[in-house]
């Protein structure tokens, strides 16, 4: 079972709770005899409830397979999503003067009972899973991929991948062949196939029964939602980005960013004056910070946000953790990510996407170019205000290693990239913000 898949019947599950809350909750207020009247009458207003909910608890991270539900993180995200999503549907129902649902007691009954439920099919659904032994996995070779991919596993249990054999070299292929037909192993993970014709015949024979192969990087990436950048070829890029299939999804996009854009920027243009005022009260200098930055295809445009550091023997360094550049008031503007809301104007000419990876100084790309294979396919796409990489849960500095991190999501995400992958990243976005504040 994929973990999407799991995240289905886990939408599956969370969606039944919420028509089974509101369910009870007309059973429980009016005669059984006007359940029908009433399920009619409410269902439609509710159903906007229901999808504020599941928003909620997206963002919340409760879709996380390897949050366990006896934990206090379980506790905290359900409180968190159960508080953004009340606070929602309270402003909803009193705002809706159309609506003829009167849900003071309903709605405060209907969150009652979905709390209940979602924690009773939560605590049942992960009860089930442990008892349901995971897909027997066998990985070939012994090397750093292999290493590699055996941390990623302990990473991630909630994939339900379980390792069951370590073949280390051609002479082990028969323990492999015995694990197979023994159904223990349902997925080959190839870390290194010995380089002969043995290996590959004994793959062949091995696909009667039913298994699944993979590449390293393939399964790297289904279980990791990263590129392992370290073990891909120019050939990867040719196989998997066909960048001539995409211009459909590419108009659709610069059309919601334009209007995204213009929307945020119409909305947000009356705090302008004030925040320029205390910008410009706080430290002496520019309100706007102006930078050059790389753009799709390596073409050069000028990232605008509000200024959050003193210029004052300002000499352009990295931001560290702590640096004592960054004023009070820019503390504020980056945790909440304010100090980019100027980068609308970059959006609207087409320099920028909402989501993309992060756009780059020239002179630091050019650096890690020379370091790092394949930097500067970043810039297939555009940049973005947020991207894969920045709600990955890793906060990832300037150093060559952390870098390299930063382009295996980066890649993920330029071959991924749809409509609802975007949407899920700014829904994290927004999640990550709430949560733990900007960088």
């Amino acid at each position: 079972m994929t973990s999407g898949f799991k995240k289905i019947i886990l939408l599956s599950g969370d969606l039944t709770s919420l028509f089974l809350a509101l369910s009870l909750v007309l059973l429980f207020r009016y005669p059984q005899a006007a359940f029908n009247e009433q399920f009619q009458k409410h269902i439609w207003p509710f159903l906007l409830v229901f999808i504020f909910w599941l928003i909620a608890i997206y963002i919340s991270g409760l879709y996380d397979l390897n949050l366990r539900t006896r934990s206090r993180r379980f506790l905290k995200a359900v409180m968190s999503a159960a508080a953004v999503a009340s606070l929602i549907s309270i402003t909803y129902f009193y705002l809706n003067v159309a609506s003829n649902v009167a849900p003071r007691t309903n709605l405060a009954l209907f969150i009652a009972f979905f709390l209940g439920l979602f924690f009773i099919w939560r605590y049942l659904y992960q009860t089930i899973q442990r008892a349901v032994p995971g897909v027997g996995l066998a990985i070939m070779g012994n090397n750093e991929k292999s290493h590699a991919l055996q941390s990623e596993l302990n990473k991630n249990p909630g994939a339900g991948y379980r390792l069951e054999i370590i073949i280390p070299d051609e002479s082990e292929l028969e323990k492999l062949k015995n694990q197979v037909e023994g159904e223990k192993v349902k997925i080959v993970v190839v870390c290194d196939d010995f380089g002969s014709a043995k290996t590959t015949d004994a793959l062949l024979n091995l696909l009667q029964n039913r298994i699944s192969v993979y590449s390293y990087p393939d399964f790297y990436e289904l279980l990791s939602g990263k590129i392992p950048v370290e073990e891909i070829s120019a050939n990867w890029f040719l196989e998997n980005l066909r960048e001539n299939q995409r211009g459909y999804f590419n108009l659709l996009k610069r059309i919601m960013d334009f209007i995204g854009a213009l929307i945020v920027l119409i909305i947000s243009l009356i705090f302008w004056p004030l925040i320029a005022l205390i910008i410009k009260l706080e430290s002496r200098g520019p309100i706007f910070f102006r930078q050059k930055r790389l753009g799709r295809q390596g073409k050069l445009f000028t990232i605008i946000k509000f200024r959050t550091m003193r210029e004052t023997d300002n000499d352009r360094a990295l931001t560290v953790d702590g640096d004592k550049r960054i004023t009070a008031f820019g503390n504020f503007l980056r945790k909440t990510r304010l100090d980019e809301i100027p980068q609308m104007i970059n959006i609207l000419k087409g320099e920028m996407s909402f989501i993309g990876p992060r756009p780059e100084r020239p002179e630091l790309a050019e650096a890690l170019e020379q370091k790092i294979s394949f930097y500067n396919t970043r810039l297939i796409v555009k940049p973005g205000l947020s991207g894969w990489d920045q709600i990955s849960g890793e906060y990832h500095s300037p150093t060559e290693e952390d870098t390299l991190k930063k382009l295996q999501n980066d890649l993920f995400y330029i071959k991924n990239r749809s409509l609802f992958l975007d949407l899920a990243i700014i829904m994290k976005t927004v999640a990550t913000i709430i949560s733990r504040g900007g960088k």
